[in-house]
């Protein structure tokens, strides 16, 4: 039964880009590849439902999420692969039988093109397996009470960190600090930096 129900939800994708121009699929899938080439911070999903409803393609943001998730999952694993462009469309075509062919065109025709570099990338990504951080912002508190003490008066620094994990997800972080901890914070963030310019 799982078999049945992974087939519909990869029928249920395709149907939806089958709704595709092909001049859309390659608007949609060049943000993709740009991404899993080391080229972007993530992919904007927001830009790509944009462009779509320009275009009069209606499609619900978990649709949209879907099909981002299965071309980029289907490009990254053909990477891992080391697959050609025949190898991916034969691997789309085992998976689900409702692929037009000119959005197979399509997929094989970019694969052809940004493959060895996404191949590439994956095998640094690899080796560097960490999240990427995106945006920093930080403002300054005062605690004035506690439950355990009633006249607190204490500083701190709220931090929230946006980072994008090697996955593609965007997610934040957020964390308090007392005034030391944060000058120690931003010290050691300046010696990053000095060495990071060093490399």
């Amino acid at each position: 039964m799982p078999a049945a129900e992974e087939s519909y939800g990869v029928n249920k994708v395709v149907d939806n880009i089958c709704q595709l121009s092909p001049d859309l699929l390659t608007e949609a899938c060049q943000h993709i590849l740009t991404f899993l080439q080391g080229q972007t911070r993530g992919v904007d999903s927001a830009e790509i439902s944009d462009r779509f409803q320009r275009a009069g393609v209606r499609l619900d943001h978990e649709a949209l999420q879907n099909m981002i998730r299965f071309l980029m999952l289907s490009f990254r694993s053909a990477g891992k692969s080391g697959l050609s462009g025949d190898d991916l469309v034969s691997r789309l075509v085992e998976g689900s039988n409702k692929w037009p062919k000119a959005s197979l065109q399509v997929l094989h025709r970019l694969w052809s093109e940004h493959g060895a570099s996404v191949h590439a990338q994956q095998e640094v990504q690899a080796m560097l397996s960490i999240g990427q951080l995106v945006d920093l912002q930080w403002k300054l508190g005062m605690a004035v009470s506690s439950d355990t003490c009633r006249s607190l008066n204490s500083p701190y620094v709220s931090l929230l960190l946006k980072i994008v994990e090697p996955s593609g997800q965007i997610c934040h972080r957020s964390f308090e600090m007392t005034i030391p901890q944060f000058q120690n914070f931003h010290k050691q963030f300046k010696e990053m930096a000095a060495v990071m310019e060093t490399v």
